[in-house]
């Protein structure tokens, strides 16, 4: 939404370019780990943004490490900006921005303010001027994180070109426009909870609606069983290639196998049918008194409303 001039918004002007001297190099590195949740409201954001806007901005949340080695990006909200392209400028509502992290501080304490996200694959001239007025943002000695996200789908791969830069200041005197972005490693970090809606999401893109449904519990476990036997197979046939010598063997590899086999337990063949068994139909009794408690619940509703 284009920010009226009454605001308390953050007039940034643009001043020109000067020649590039030296860089200063950063006090630490550190790795960027991105939750899920971020990139899908990044996407949202993008596309209820105004048709006369090309791009959208936001304040990234999250917490870091003790030592500051990790930043872990958790969530994120939009922040109005408008970008002049006649005059050089660009506003950001620090008014709108306080106030969004102010309610979101009562809701979650513990995330601070990380950095900030914009759409789009190329850093043009008002990024520095806006990684400077976030940097003030972040506590100290910490820099501002800059993700980039490629919503055009521009790069050769075809996918969301998720990117993340820290700021670095250049030329002889300090200057908020003298910056230079460096990438910072990233990556998509997600918890046990969180793998089977990705999957399922990923699972549409198969299909000629991009659509898919919920799957009940035993086609669930189905797919996993499937999933499971093909990783087993996929082991085996490397293994036989190692031993016939076909491919080279890897150590890294072979190590992961041998802590994966030792943490299986020896159970007998007869044992492990008979206790599979028994777990399995106790998820069928609970499926079932799940289906019969929801069917006497709408039997108790639709009584509720005769009477």
């Amino acid at each position: 939404m284009p920010i009226d001039a009454a605001t308390s918004a953050l007039n940034l002007s643009f001043p020109p370019t000067t020649t590039a001297g030296f860089v200063v190099p950063q006090s630490r590195s550190f790795t960027v780990s991105v939750n899920p949740v971020v990139l899908f409201s990044i996407l949202d954001h993008y596309l209820r943004r105004q048709e006369n806007q090309h791009r959208v901005i936001g304040t990234l949340l999250g917490v870091r490490s003790e030592d500051g080695s990790e930043v872990e990006v958790r969530n994120c909200f939009p922040v109005p900006h408008d970008e002049t392209q006649n005059q050089n400028q660009v506003a950001v509502d620090m008014e709108y921005h306080h106030n969004m992290f102010e309610l979101h501080k009562k809701v979650n304490a513990k995330e601070i303010i990380v950095g900030w996200y914009a759409t789009g694959s190329n850093l043009n001239q008002w990024n520095a001027l806006i990684q400077d007025f976030y940097s003030k943002e972040v506590m100290p000695p910490f820099q501002a994180i800059h993700l980039t996200m490629d919503t055009d789908l521009k790069n050769e791969e075809k996918l969301l070109g998720v990117k993340t830069y820290v700021g670095a200041p250049i030329g002889i005197s300090a200057k908020p426009e003298n910056c230079l972005f460096l990438p910072v490693p990233c990556d998509v970090k997600y918890f046990d909870a969180e793998r089977s809606g990705l999957d399922l999401l990923a699972s549409a893109k198969d299909e000629l609606s991009r659509s898919t449904s919920l799957i009940s519990d035993m086609d669930n476990l189905e797919k996993t069983i499937v999933a499971v036997q093909k990783m087993l197979e996929r082991i085996s046939d490397y293994v036989n290639k190692v031993l016939d010598g076909s491919i080279p063997s890897n150590n890294t590899i072979g190590r992961f196998l041998m802590d994966t086999i030792s943490v299986v337990p020896k159970i007998d063949k007869a044992e492990f049918e008979k206790m599979f068994n028994s777990h399995l139909q106790d998820l069928l009794m609970v499926v079932y008194l799940a289906n019969m408690t929801r069917t006497q619940l709408a039997i108790a509703e639709r009584l509720q409303l005769l009477v």
